[in-house]
């Protein structure tokens, strides 16, 4: 059989005419470019990834077919080929609400403009999320009704015990927040740890500080905030459930917040969305200057 096969394929290869030409040669990297640049665009990473690679499948399995075919194994290449025909029909079906999305981004009249600044698109969507905006709502609402809340900020996850706790991946939203810190959801004693505008786990456990100095009054949330400040270089935010009050940890210090205008704007130092100069900020993280700090010689 295998015999057959090759000498089936060098006999195919030798009826064909190969005359390649620079112009030849123009249409194949055209074409190959297009179909680069759609992937790109439209299918990597995305549900119809798979179902592009099925398609190219079943392409392989025809070819196949039609070789069986040619060396007279018509019951093995007939039932390939019957496969083929099936699946693709029922592709269609199974593909039918992508198909139609498809065809009407294809009836837009802008749909030429939308190809090329599709990426912008997703960028600028994805620059929606107020993740400081966000924030405050949450906390002005856990603080007003007790709720305790964890919340660790930081951009290197290598050291934030999220082995323990559930993945989400999940984009920032304070309905999300809230739902996950609400009494009687199963992550609301854990923290949440926050990467840009990503919740990236909840439930995590975090290590307690062993400063025998601790006042005794700071309970179990405030001990992991600080205690995970001192071994990274995460920034903590604490809701007490007991008395509302709102703190951040930094390097081991805890600084108590009397009003949301003035946490507002430390976040937005804490996260780099507000610019500084050099003698007026303390670099917490390293990548990029990630988060950021105003001096404070009290804290020292």
């Amino acid at each position: 059989m295998i015999n057959d096969l090759i000498a089936y394929m060098l006999k195919y290869i030798g009826t064909l005419e190969l005359t390649f030409n620079w112009s030849d040669f123009l249409q194949i990297a055209f074409l190959a470019g297009v179909l680069l640049f759609l992937y790109r665009k439209f299918i990597r990473n995305t549900s119809s990834e798979k179902f592009v690679k099925g398609i190219l499948i079943l392409v392989c399995v025809w070819f196949f077919s039609e070789i069986l075919l040619r060396i007279d194994l018509k019951i093995i290449g007939m039932f390939l080929k019957a496969i083929v025909t099936l699946v693709s029909l029922s592709l269609i079906v199974i593909f039918q609400p992508e198909l139609r999305r498809f065809l009407g981004f294809l009836g837009q009249v802008d749909f030429i403009s939308k190809i090329f600044n599709n990426s912008n698109y997703h960028k600028a969507k994805a620059q929606k999320i107020d993740v400081v905006k966000e924030l405050i709502e949450s906390v002005k609402f856990l603080s007003k009704s007790r709720t305790g809340a964890l919340i660790v900020f930081q951009s290197d996850l290598s050291n934030t015990y999220t082995d323990v706790g559930t993945i989400l991946n999940a984009d920032l939203s304070t309905e999300l927040i809230l739902t996950i810190f609400h009494p009687n959801t199963p992550l609301h004693d854990g923290a949440v740890v926050i990467n840009s505008d990503k919740i990236i786990s909840a439930g995590v456990l975090l290590p307690l500080t062993e400063d025998p100095k601790l006042s005794w009054k700071y309970g179990t949330r405030h001990r992991a905030a600080i205690g995970m400040s001192e071994v990274s270089d995460a920034a903590c935010l604490v809701v007490s459930e007991e008395t509302g009050d709102v703190s951040v940890a930094i390097d081991g210090s805890l600084k108590k917040y009397e009003d949301l205008v003035t946490l507002k704007s430390d976040l937005e130092n804490i996260l780099g969305y507000k610019e500084q100069s050099d003698d007026d900020k303390k670099t917490i993280f390293k990548i990029n200057n990630f988060m950021t700090i105003k001096k404070n010689p009290k804290n020292k």
